[in-house]
């Protein structure tokens, strides 16, 4: 766990989009195996996906947020890129999540520091 991250927008949660971001996960980090940790969500689940070689999907206990790191990410984007802000448009939401991906992906220090649950690097 080096706290590399990969970040799509996408302009659904549903079994297109979350293909989309496995094939572009398994692309990016192709020399690597990656444990992806994700919640029970139906486009995470389904039998219909193609999951690349290097990536293995590791499914938390229903209603266990506590457990998830991808939830110390969206705390940090929510402090530090989304303050209070009342964004006028869908656009302007857009714009945010840009500058919000950007901001994780230049701090892999950070994002290491508040995702190295102790269960994640025990099972490496």
């Amino acid at each position: 766990m080096d706290g590399a991250c990969a970040f799509l927008i996408l302009p659904a949660a549903d079994t297109e989009c979350f293909q989309i971001f496995l094939d572009t996960l398994g692309k990016r980090f192709c020399r690597q195996h990656i444990l992806l940790i994700l919640d029970g969500a139906p486009n995470h689940t389904t039998d219909d996906l193609l999951i690349p070689a290097n990536v293995t999907l590791e499914f938390l206990p229903p209603c266990s947020p506590e457990l998830n790191p991808q939830e110390n990410i969206w705390d940090e984007i929510r402090e530090k890129i989304f303050k209070n802000y009342a964004l006028k448009s869908m656009d302007k939401v857009c714009d945010k999540l840009e500058e919000a991906a950007l901001y994780i992906e230049r701090n892999p220090k950070m994002v290491k520091s508040i995702t190295s649950f102790p269960y994640i690097v025990r099972s490496m």
